[in-house]
């Protein structure tokens, strides 16, 4: 942590942008550019201006005290840094500088959380909100003057040890807070259920996992984050607070329940106990609680729940249909699904389709006819497939219907329901797609694929309302 603890006083810079100069006066030239939050060893002061040297980048020079705080680092000024960092936890576009302050406060308190005194703990949890809202500010593609400003905001951020971590996601770079501070809050016997509750969701956010960890190390990852948020004491928290605590658990609960179903080692039993915790999760969400800014999260919850919602239902038993599927296993990690056909021959399938997706077998529908059959596919942990086997003229065949056309992210396409006497399927369709959430419930041609009508509700597309199947009516979350 970059602070000059040896010294009694420091000047922490106010304003972004300070000039550095050479000598007291405004017109002397200027030796580098000083940004909110950094610190600086005060040497002498001439007039207006300090004398001061720059550790960070090894420069001395001269700053209008006007535009700097001269900051005691005695253990007598803990009270008031402690308020400057209530000031500074939730103000947008300070964070530099409130964790410059929080940096500070921990240099000369640093007992606080040694003693595992509150105090401590509520300075961490705020360094790490302060942490996390800087990075994700920098997620948000700013741009221009802006995000000139943002960078240094996150150089001097780095200068007192916040660490961040940066991925490829949807052709951007995701930036995250690596989350240090928030662990230790973890740790604390005085952190109060609040501070914890904010440190688990700084440290579980879905779009910070890394997205080239190993099957192996993915599973790991997600029983961790479960195992934090399950740690959280929600009877303690306001409601809004326990609504982000639900739909954080039932995202990840959702991702619990398609990676145990990866895994040949785990049963039935323990993707289905995963697959129900995320819908309870999903079910116990207060919506009258639930803040505009809270929308995002909660479709994004509602997607990746309905993605693995198919977990929770048990397995097939013996098929009723002269119609259905079987799985078996094929090359390592592959799945699968014979299409059967009892009226047409017992001693061979129609079809045969591998995968490296999850099956949800207990998904197949067949078509009262025997002409078509269902099935929910998910290839992905929060993107799930429809699967539509068809018989022309030709004999079978197999159609693969994703949620969208773009790079596979956040999806489902679920079938809801069979329309009599027609060659016509009812279809609800979730999506986050360039940034938004989409919900449509489709009337699609089975012939042709194309959507015929569609409707933002049910209720709204009488086909949908007259035909749609009781079973996927009582299990969708695509109607919240």
């Amino acid at each position: 942590m970059l602070l000059a603890t040896a010294l009694s006083v420091v000047a922490i810079v106010g304003q972004d942008a300070t000039a550095l100069r050479a000598a007291p006066r405004d017109s002397a030239p200027q030796q580098a550019v000083l940004w909110q939050g950094d610190s600086l060893e005060i040497r002498g002061e001439k007039g207006d201006f300090l004398q001061v040297y720059d550790y960070r980048r090894e420069r001395a020079g001269y700053v209008r005290a006007s535009q700097v705080r001269t900051q005691s680092l005695k253990e007598e000024a803990a009270p008031e840094l402690l308020t400057l960092v209530r000031f500074l936890r939730d103000s947008p576009g300070s964070e530099a500088l409130g964790i410059s302050y929080a940096a500070t406060y921990l240099s000369v308190n640093a007992g606080a959380v040694r003693r595992g005194e509150e105090a401590g703990g509520e300075v961490l949890e705020a360094l790490a909100s302060m942490a996390d809202r800087l990075a994700r500010r920098a997620a948000s593609g700013v741009s221009g003057r802006a995000g000139e400003i943002l960078a240094a905001h996150l150089e001097v951020a780095g200068a007192y040890g916040v660490a961040f971590n940066s991925y490829m996601r949807d052709g951007r770079v995701q930036l995250c807070y690596e989350g240090s501070a928030a662990r230790q809050v973890l740790t604390l016997p005085a952190a109060t259920p609040l501070q914890k509750a904010q440190a688990a969701l700084i440290l579980t956010r879905h779009e910070c996992v890394a997205p080239d960890l190993s099957p192996l190390a993915r599973f790991q990852l997600d029983i961790w984050r479960a195992e934090v948020l399950d740690r959280i004491d929600l009877k303690a928290l306001p409601e809004v607070l326990k609504n982000r605590v639900r739909m954080r658990r039932a995202g990840v609960w959702a991702g619990l329940a398609y990676q145990r179903a990866r895994r040949p080692e785990l049963d039935t039993a323990a993707v289905g106990s995963a697959a129900r915790r995320a819908l309870d999760e999903l079910a116990a969400i207060n919506k009258a609680e639930l803040m505009e800014s809270d929308q995002p999260a909660y479709a994004d919850a509602g997607l990746r729940v309905g993605a693995s919602r198919w977990g929770a239902e048990p397995a097939p038993g013996t098929p009723s249909s002269p119609l259905h599927i079987r799985l078996s296993p094929g090359r390592a990690g592959e799945t699968c699904v014979q299409l059967w056909d009892t009226r047409q021959d017992n001693t061979r399938p129609q079809l045969n389709r591998c995968t490296w997706g999850v099956v949800w077998a207990a998904s197949a529908s067949s078509h009262p006819d025997g002409s078509a059959l269902s099935l929910a596919v998910q290839p992905l942990e929060s993107w799930r497939e429809l699967w539509l086997f068809r018989k022309g003229s030709e004999g079978w065949q197999l159609d693969v219907l994703p949620p969208g056309l773009d790079d596979p992210q956040l999806g489902y396409l679920e079938f809801a329901g069979w329309v009599p006497n027609t060659h016509q399927f009812l279809a609800a369709r979730e999506i986050r797609q360039e940034g938004r959430y989409q919900t449509r419930f489709e009337l699609i041609n089975r012939d042709s694929l194309a959507t015929d009508k569609q409707a933002d509700r049910p209720a709204n597309l009488s086909a949908f309302y007259r035909w749609q199947s009781p079973a996927w009516k009582a299990g969708t979350v695509s109607v919240r």
